[in-house]
Parts: C-alpha cells; structure tokens; sequence
C-alpha cells in the first residue's frame, strides 16, 4: 500500500493505550502521529507522561519517547492531525460517550476499546474473524468488545458453523492486566511485600490479589452475576447474531500478569466429537489448538502473554449432556483481547475503503 493513514491514540498512556503504541510503531499502513490522554498528561513527552506506570514486556519506543502528548479533550486539535484515532481512555462511561461522539462529529473516526458505545444502535462491535461485514454499519464509531468476550468467541466461532451454539458456560480467570496499568504494579508491590514479611493495601483491588484468587470482576449487575459476567452474553449474542444465546459465566482474577484463560463448556444442536472440534479448529482464523494432555501439552497463559494467537486446548466431550464440549481457551488480553483486535478492525476498515471518510456527507447519524 502507497499511503500511510496518520493515526492518533486518544489514552495512549493506560494500559492498552501502551499497547496500541507498541502495535503501531512498524506497521505497515498506518503512522503514529498523535498521543493523547488526559490535562494532566498534556504538555508532557511521552515518557515523562508514562514515567513508571510503562507495563509493556518490550522498551518504550524510541520513536515515541519524545512526542508530545495532547489533551484528549481538546478534539479538534487532535482530529485536525490524523486520518482516525483508537481511543482507550480511562474515565466514566457518559464522559467516553460524548468525547467519542465528538471525534465522531468531526469525522476523525474512532475504533473504540471502551464499553461505552458497544450498544449504541449505530456502533457495530466487531471481531474481525467473525463478523468483519459489520464494519460497515459504523457512522463514526467501531466498538472493540470486552476483552474476555474477543477470545471466547475467536475460539468457538468456527464451531458453530458444524452446528449452531445454544448455550455456553464459561468460567474466566484473568490476570492482574485487565485492570489497567494499577493491576501488575500492585501484584508486584504485594508480592515485594510479601516476600519481606510487610504488609500492602490493596489499591487496585478489593483483596490481596498475590497468591490469592478473587471470584468477582466488576459490580453486581443481574441476579447476582456481574457486570464483567453479563458481557460475555450480551456482547455475544451482538456479534454472532444470535439474540437468544444464554450464556452462564464466572469470572475471577487471578494472580498472572499476562493472559486470560477460560474454561468454556458448550451444547450445540447436533453432537460434535472432540476429534470434529479439533480438526475445524485447526483450520480457524486467528486460532491454534495446542492439544496433547497425555504429553502435558495444553495453552498456558504465560505462553500466550505476547502472542497474537488464541489457543485452544483441553478438548473434551461432556459427559454430563448430550450435545456439549470443553474446551480451555488462553489468549494475550491485552493483544488480542484489546488492542490487536482494534488494529484488525482498522485493517478490515482500510480494505473496504471505509477509513477515508473526510469527504463524506454524512458521516454521524445526527
């Protein structure tokens, strides 16, 4: 490709914010040109903005140590220098909204992290392995769905096409990432702490998390389960296009830093064998079984962490009802359960020509 889109990160100093700089730093079709976050980041460079708070595995770029960050707020500066932005700012959900509407209006378009707008009626929720198609509903806005959801559904997707999916449950266990850049410092502190025989009070978390399990992600939402529970749910059934899908989900954080892993139970209409699940997963876009338990081989979180990839393993059929399998799902949550995904929307918008949108009439539905 001749041009290369100018891209801003409206967030770019949380964790997934990092990230999409990490992402963006060689790619081949788009150019980083803008980093913004929040007043009290603006002015800053980027390094002094991040200062110890960097999460990422990998060094900061040095292409992006010195860029000087923006306020996010201030959205015609940002949307006068770029062709779109990822946005994956911290604040509350209305706050998203609007700035995201407002980005939106200035037809700068806006490939979401947040869960802000993952229900607004015009805004698909897209994975790029799934329902690629849908990016073309968009008036502005292309939501990423939870994190959690992203690699559920990368994994059982190619199965429903051997049968439809009636039902799912799935319990999370998700690492300290999926809270923001907070969630490893605090595990790290702990355990620092721990090890010294001091004590640390939890900031991040309701609980000591280091060599703990926690048994709740998010508030209380619906009969008990909770917010982060109902998503899996609700996002799917927005994705698959499957509006009557019920699914039953425990999440719970545990102490890792990288990488979500799920245990996902499904019935589907008809009887799939394990040896049928495996094979059309073999073949699955973005997928990779890694399955030989006799041989201790199965994904583990700390192989995902940094890879793009979901891995699939641990398939088995479920004694216990005539039509269900197991299976045991791993994946980065911050790649491919964040930031990857939105690069890939970004990518499918560029291929159907839905990224050039400056000379469009209408742009957001009004």
């Amino acid at each position: 490709m001749d041009k290369q889109y100018k891209v801003g990160v409206v967030g770019a100093t949380g964790m997934v914010g990092q990230r999409f700089v990490t992402l963006l730093e060689n790619h081949p079709w788009f150019k980083l040109t803008v980093l913004a976050a929040s007043g009290g980041s603006a002015g800053k460079s980027y390094e002094d903005a991040v200062g110890s708070r960097w999460a990422m595995t990998t060094p900061m770029p040095e292409s992006v140590k010195k860029m000087t960050v923006l306020d996010a707020s201030k959205v015609e500066e940002v949307a006068s220098q770029v062709d779109f932005v990822f946005c994956a700012v911290n604040m509350p959900k209305d706050e998203i909204k609007a700035l995201e509407e407002a980005y939106a209006k200035a037809e700068c378009p806006v490939v979401s992290n947040n869960s802000a707008n993952r229900f607004t009626p015009d805004v698909p929720m897209v994975v790029p392995e799934i329902n690629a198609g849908d990016v073309k509903l968009h008036h502005g806005i292309i939501s990423n769905p939870n994190c959690s959801t992203i690699i559920t559904l990368t994994a059982i997707n190619a199965l429903r096409k051997l049968s439809p999916i009636r039902d799912m449950v799935v319990s999370t266990y998700q690492a300290v990432s999926g809270a923001g850049a907070g969630g490893p410092i605090e595990l790290q502190n702990e355990v620092d702490a721990l090890r010294a025989g001091k004590t640390y009070a939890p900031k991040v978390f309701a609980h000591q998390i280091a060599y703990n399990v926690i048994p709740q992600i998010g508030g209380e939402q619906c009969d008990g389960y909770t917010s982060e529970e109902m998503k899996l749910q609700n996002e799917g059934r927005k994705i698959l296009h499957l509006p009557d899908m019920n699914v039953a989900c425990t999440c719970v954080r545990v102490p890792v830093f990288y990488g979500h892993s799920e245990s996902v139970n499904i019935e589907t209409e008809r009887k799939l064998s394990a040896k049928e699940a495996r094979a059309i997963l073999a073949q699955a876009p973005g997928v990779q079984v890694y399955d030989n338990p006799s041989e201790k081989m199965y994904p583990l979180a700390i192989d995902a962490a940094g890879e793009d990839q979901t891995y699939v393993g641990r398939i088995r059929e479920d004694e216990t009802i005539p039509n269900g399998l197991n299976l045991w799902i791993v994946a980065d949550n911050i790649r491919k359960g964040a930031a990857l995904n939105a690069v890939q929307i970004a990518e499918e918008l560029l291929r159907r020509d839905l990224l050039g949108v400056k000379d469009r009439t209408v742009f957001i539905k009004k």
